[in-house]
């Protein structure tokens, strides 16, 4: 990891990406229910809130398996509010 500041940058464009994402499907669906949506959108900031205050942890043993543990976090949370947002309907 480059750094926290780096790693602040992915976090923020990947779940904002995600997010744009959740935006056209709306747009796409103009018939669907998008309260099922807008629980993602609020999944997905809730996911950053956790992350956020996960990378400003002051005191941690092992910062680079930390880091490595919050991407890993960051990559598993998308994919799962992916894999919802391809099911909705």
């Amino acid at each position: 990891m480059a750094s926290i500041k780096q790693l602040k940058k992915d976090i923020n464009n990947s779940i904002g990406s995600f997010i744009e994402d959740i935006y056209i499907w709306e747009l796409t669906n103009p018939k669907a229910d998008i309260k099922k949506s807008n629980l993602l959108i609020d999944e997905s900031l809730l996911l950053f809130d956790v992350l956020i205050k996960e990378v400003n942890l002051s005191k941690v043993e092992k910062t680079k398996l930390h880091f490595n543990s919050v991407k890993d976090q960051l990559n598993s949370g998308l994919e799962k509010m992916d894999n919802k947002l391809q099911n909705l309907k």
